[in-house]
Order: structure tokens, then sequence, then C-alpha cells
């Protein structure tokens, strides 16, 4: 009798967990409206392994359940649980598979026997990690910008609403430890937030550098909102940072008080992403951090027939015009000595707005990327630019 497909797919997921190979396993297509999708991962609590099924909840709530391993009653959970969606993605070190269930009921396992079979030989474990999973961030909600600007209470609780920024805050914050070591190692650090909105970015490297490093930094933060440069302006003197700046004006007109070392931006959007980085080739930052956002501009100049079997699809259209600007982005700053890549800043469940395009200076220029920005600039648009 063949093992419904649901008790296959609990017990890949057992089985990776217990050899501790499971990465993560995502349920997706909820039946329950008032969820928006829920995450298993694999969890060290009170020195008992446990699989931690967490649910995320369309009022911006989320709940946890665990399944501890040493359970006879695991596997019929898993089950249980399962039920509830129709789209299961489980993520190993040994492969993956994913499990659909069709409007009509019909279930299938892909992949499934690929990985049955790879969970049979050695495998690699992951690092297993407690239940508080905040001890592992660079922030932890209770620091006093944080309270400032309301992403915590009073308290330093992380208000629920809030925990995707405080997500997103703490990751940029780990792209910006990994480029420490192309920074100046001592005197004062100059870094710009261009485009900086309500600044949290702003806050927060100016927090991990003065207070969890111990540096000197002058940053300078430039926005077009005079309401929102005040504020922020405001909330860096309540907070004693003294060496934090706003200034309310156009970014194309804007000029440093000195070069800065760092130039990061958070959002920009559109062209405004471009005017950063062209800011900071111009100055010959050492460090480029940019999200970019709303790619509108290649969408609305593409001129390539080449590419019109993806173009006359609206979405698809849309997604190759990011794709391509983003790569474009990177070979002009290549062209212009900065060795790039562009990385995932978040889970794209938290934003899509989640690739983050990282740039170091080499100050080596190089002529072959500046050519093929060219060619690709004339095949997409039609122009000489």
């Amino acid at each position: 009798m063949d093992i419904p497909v649901k008790n296959s797919l609990a017990e890949l997921v057992l089985r990776s967990a217990t050899l501790g190979a499971l990465k993560k396993a995502v349920f997706s297509k909820p039946q329950d409206k008032t969820l928006i999708r829920a995450i298993c991962t694999l969890r060290l609590i009170n020195g008992r392994r446990a699989l931690q099924l967490e649910s995320f909840h369309t009022d911006n709530k989320a709940t946890h359940k665990n399944l501890f391993l040493d359970d006879a009653s695991v596997s019929s959970e898993i089950v249980s649980f399962a039920e509830g969606f129709s789209q299961i993605n489980l993520l190993t070190t040994s492969g993956d598979c994913e499990y659909r269930r069709s409007s009509s009921g019909k279930e299938i396992l892909l992949g499934g026997d690929k990985l049955g079979r790879a969970l049979r030989s050695p495998v690699e474990r992951i690092d297993i990690t407690g239940n508080n999973r905040e001890k592992n961030r660079i922030l932890n909600g209770s620091e006093p910008f944080l309270i400032e600007l309301g992403v915590s209470d009073k308290s330093g609780r992380p208000h629920d609403k809030k925990l995707p920024k405080l997500r997103q805050i703490n990751r940029f914050l780990e792209y910006v430890r990994d480029a420490e070591k192309h920074l100046p190692s001592s005197g004062t650090l100059t870094i710009c937030d261009l485009c900086c909105g309500k600044s949290y970015l702003s806050f927060a490297i100016y927090h991990y550098f003065t207070v969890i490093k111990k540096r000197e930094v002058e940053m300078y933060c430039v926005d077009l909102k005079d309401d929102v440069m005040r504020f922020c302006a405001n909330a860096a003197e309540s907070l004693g940072f003294s060496g934090l700046h706003f200034t309310s004006g156009d970014v194309s007109a804007y000029q440093p008080e000195r070069m800065p070392d760092m130039v990061v931006s958070l959002h920009a959007c559109d062209t405004a992403t471009d005017l950063v980085l062209d800011k900071a080739a111009d100055w010959r930052t050492k460090v480029v951090l940019s999200t970019p956002c709303c790619h509108h501009e290649l969408n609305h100049n593409l001129n390539c027939p080449a590419v019109s079997f993806i173009a006359e699809h609206s979405m698809l259209r849309q997604k190759f015009c990011d794709a391509a600007t983003d790569a474009l982005r990177l070979k002009k700053l290549q062209s212009v000595g900065y060795s790039v890549e562009a990385v995932e800043l978040v889970d794209p469940d938290d934003t899509p707005k989640n690739i983050l395009l990282r740039a170091v200076l080499t100050g080596k220029e190089n002529k072959a990327a500046l050519e093929e920005y060219l060619a690709v600039r004339r095949f997409l648009y039609g122009d000489d630019k």
C-alpha cells in the first residue's frame, strides 16, 4: 500500500531534522485566510532538539509551536499541521523537495524520492541554534534609538509590525560589518546616507560604529523631505548622537563636508539609486551599499526587439528590467574601479525589495567592463549613452 504523500513529506522532514540536515520547511498557500505562511526550523530548546513551527498571521503577529523530536507523536503532528497548507517546500543540506495539493485535492511530492536517497548518505549538518535567536543579532530591539524611532516600545520590546524592519536593519548591519575591513581602521569615519528617508539605517549604522565599535564617526544624511529631516535631527539630538547630521535638499546638488569612506542608501526610488551610485563613484568612496527600489526607468524606455518575447508580458517585463537595471549599475561601477556583487538583503517574504548592491573600491578602471556596459545599454535602449 502506497504511503500517503503528506506522510512521506513528514518522514523526510523528520529524517532531515534527526540527521541535522534540515535548513527549513516553508508552508505556504494556507487554507486559513488569517495565516500568511509558516516556517519550520530545527532548534535546541532546553537541551532538546525540536522542530519550531513559526506561523505568520495577517494581523502581523507570529505564533510558535515546538515539536520535540523525541516525542512519539511528532510525525503525526507534522502531518496534521501540513493539512492546512497547499504548498510546502522542504530545504535541506542534501537537497530540496516540494509538496503541492491542487484545488481538487490531488497531492504530489516533487523531488521526494531523490531527497530520500540523498538522506541515506552522509549529510552536511547545520549548526542548531537555541530558541533565543536574537542573541546572534547585532541589535536586539532594546537599543535607545530603536525606541526613539518607534521600532520598539518603551520596555525595549520590538513592535510586532516592526519586526521585518528590525530584521532588515540587522541584515544590513551584517553587510556593514563585513565591509569594515575595507574602511580606515583608525581616525574618524565619514559616512553618507543618501535619500535616507526616516533614517532607521542611518541611526543603526551610527550606533554600530560609535556605541558597539567605539569609533569616531561623522555621518551625513540627505533627503528632500524637510519635515522628516527635522524629526531625525531632533531624534539624534535627543539621543546624544552629535556626529549624526541631517540635511534637507536635492542629493544631485549635495556635496559633503568631507569625502565619505562609505555611502549607503536604502530603497532610493528608481533613478535616485543611479544618482546615489554615481555620486559615490565620483567621490571614490571606498565602500558602497545600496538597496534599489521601484525600477521604472528601463521599463518605460526599453527599446529592444530581441527581448519582445519577454516584454510583451508586463510582469515578466518588469522582472527582466529590474534585473537588467541592477546588472547595468554594477557593470558601470566595475568599469570605474569597483569590485561588485548583488546579494540578498532579507527574506523576500519580508519585502520584494531585497537586493543589495555592494561595491568596494579597487582603483583599477576596467575598459572591458565599460565596453560591455555601453554595448548592453545600446542593446536595451537603442541609444549611445
